[in-house]
């Protein structure tokens, strides 16, 4: 066992500017297995890999010459120091890695493309109640918290867990509709009180570990467990509680037999991994079956050249490279599996590297032998071919939709007269109701398709801008400085987060503001800088009174009108965040007494002002950091004479 393995670790200082002593310091790091780390100047975990030739990889990421994609470039500009552990085997490093990984969770660590396009099913298991949640992140949450997916179909997803909810008491509301007693949902069943604490958390959780069964593919396993708990039920005469089991089975057993595929029978599970690329995008399909059924089809969508290990934009079509990235998918997938959900066979379309190292690794897990087997006919090869033609089906889509990008960033390049196209677009937008809660939004576009990842929100901070006094002027100008201050004179501007174009919303005059900006920042050469007015989508460039000839239905001015809407709505979203916040603190900060921290914690407790203004002297005092005296403040400024 990896536990028990004397490893050595070494650690160099490592500095991507001292170029002179960049080979040598690489050089120390030894050409045997083991996982690497990469560090920041904070002493943060950027990224840990893992590798059969440590310094053969490590040098790469380092190697003059080498064009990186994007999320790799800023992880290397970011590296100050490299941590290695060298093991005896690749078995012992792709172990360890998980482990270190599923420890750690760096930010770069993530080999799959977060294209915020299939959603997973997310189940809380941090709280006391654990709540089943449908998200399209899967980097937030908590360690304990656990993710199934990501899940190709999401109106399918959708109707599982609406049935899901029908078929197991379970919390039907984010938050409570009363603040003393359940809803409806607990009078029919629906619901065992949760808001109230009327079921013990070990109780809840034994429910939600049923409904975590569906979602790893054991609905079958399931049945049978409900089966027996009905059978005891009816031979202990509890026939109200085997009648409500009887019902759970039958919804089970419809929701397992809506299947798009059935297979010969089986009693075997399996998965079967095929993919579908281009020189740059990997489309990969995964199909979960389970004695014989479909019962899930997980979609990946994968950057080739990281994959591939070769840090160059190259055309992946041998099928070593092409096995070398469903190794390297099914490593990832299964390495936030729980053990039951690793099946005892795997279907993959090529050969794998380093197959035996991942068997091997998957058996040890599992408990059983867990078999990989690249079928050449009959009934399983025919399967790997039916999810191969889906993974086409998925690659076909996305370049179409980059060639519809490709053909906005061209137009909108020959509009703005850039030398080549624009990769990265930022957009602002202000949001406020005559000055108050006056908020700012900043939004990203890259290659043409929004990165919600580097979106900010800004509050104005100008002490002018107030309520009844607004300024969109000042408040773009405000908020240009602080994004681009850092950029004055001109360094650092070939960063990958340094915009190819700017876009505000407005007319000439936010323009103008803006770009007095810029120039005391000595940036205005650096970047394309436009306007989008709203009535006629007219573009203005700086120190040009008319707007460029352009038609507001061509694809580039579409790309810039979607820049703007997104900026658009996210400034909305923040502002009514903000008003809302400010309309429940209004009332509390007129009463004696209540300052922000007391104020925060009777929210807390009572979820709303109007369960506060309903509230006795007695209910008041029991909320946290609120006394007799404090509560009969706030009774009385409700209810006042």
């Amino acid at each position: 066992m990896i536990e028990n393995h004397q490893l050595d670790s070494t650690i160099i200082n490592l500095s991507t500017s001292a170029a002179p002593n960049l080979e040598h310091r690489l050089q120390e790091i030894p050409p045997e297995p083991g996982v690497y780390f990469m560090r920041d100047a904070t002493d943060r975990i950027l990224y840990i890999g893992k590798s059969k030739k440590l310094r053969t990889r490590v040098r790469s990421y380092f190697r003059d010459g080498n064009h990186h994609p994007p999320r790799i470039a800023m992880m290397v500009r970011q590296v100050v120091e490299i941590e290695f552990i060298v093991t005896d085997s690749e078995a012992e490093a792709l172990a360890l890695e998980a482990n270190l990984i599923k420890q750690h969770q760096p930010y770069f660590n993530v080999l799959l493309k977060d294209d915020k396009k299939y959603p997973y099913i997310l189940i809380t298991w941090s709280e006391d109640y654990p709540r089943i949640l449908l998200t399209r992140n899967r980097r937030i949450g908590k360690g304990k918290d656990k993710y199934y997916g990501p899940y190709t179909d999401a109106n399918l997803l959708r109707n599982v867990l609406y049935t899901i909810k029908r078929i197991f008491p379970l919390r039907q509301r984010p938050q409570p509709l009363f603040k003393d007693r359940p809803c409806l949902n607990y009078d029919i069943g629906r619901c065992p009180g949760v808001c109230q604490s009327l079921i013990a958390p070990t109780d809840y959780r034994q429910t939600v570990e049923k409904v975590a069964m569906i979602f790893q593919g054991r609905t079958g396993e399931l049945i049978e467990t409900l089966t027996v708990q009905m059978q005891q039920a009816a031979e202990n005469l509890e026939f109200e509680q085997a009648g409500l089991i009887r019902d759970r089975i039958h919804n089970l057993t419809a929701l397992n037999a809506d299947q798009k595929v059935s297979l010969s029978n089986d009693t075997i599970s399996r998965d079967a991994i095929a993919l579908a690329a281009d020189s740059k995008t990997a489309c990969v399909q995964l199909f979960q079956i389970r004695a014989g059924k479909l019962v899930g089809r997980l979609g990946f969508t994968a950057q080739v050249p990281s994959l591939a290990g070769d840090l160059e934009a190259t055309v992946v079509s041998s099928p070593e490279d092409l096995g070398a990235i469903l190794q390297r998918v099914l490593e990832e997938h299964y390495q936030s599996a729980d053990p039951v959900e690793i099946p005892l066979e795997i279907l993959v379309q090529y050969p794998l590297p380093d197959g035996e190292i991942l068997a091997s690794y998957l058996s040890d897990r599992k408990g059983r032998k867990v078999t990989l087997i690249t079928p050449q006919r009959q009934a399983k090869a025919e399967l790997i071919e039916m999810v191969e033609k889906n993974a086409m089906h998925e690659l076909t889509r996305l370049q179409r939709q980059s060639e519809r990008n490709v053909a906005s960033l061209q137009d909108l390049a020959e509009i703005l007269d850039l030398p080549e196209l624009p990769r990265r677009i930022e957009g602002y937008d202000i949001s406020h109701i005559q000055g108050s809660n006056a908020v700012a939004s900043q939004v990203v576009f890259i290659d043409g398709l929004p990165a919600k990842q580097y979106y900010r929100h800004y509050k104005i901070q100008n002490p002018d801008i107030t309520i009844g006094h607004s300024d969109d002027y000042a408040s773009h100008a405000e908020i240009a400085r602080r994004r681009f201050r850092k950029y004055a004179g001109g360094v650092n501007t070939d960063d990958a987060d340094f915009p190819d174009v700017v876009m505000i919303d407005g007319g000439k005059g936010q323009l103008s503001a803006v770009m007095a900006v810029f120039e005391d920042l000595n940036l205005a050469d650096k970047m394309c800088i436009v306007s989008l007015a709203k009535q006629r989508e007219e573009i203005f460039r700086p120190g040009e009174s008319l707007p460029l000839p352009t038609d507001p239905e061509q694809p580039g001015v579409q790309l810039l009108r979607r820049v703007r809407d997104e900026s658009h709505r996210f400034a909305i979203t923040f502002h009514r965040q903000q008003r809302s916040e400010k309309q429940k603190r209004s009332y509390l900060d007129e009463i004696t007494g209540l300052g922000s921290h007391r104020q925060k914690q009777l929210l807390a407790h009572f979820h709303s002002i109007n369960y506060i203004r309903a509230a006795s002297i007695e209910d008041l005092a029991k909320a946290p950091g609120i006394g007799t005296h404090i509560a009969t403040e706030i009774y009385s400024y409700f209810h006042p004479q």
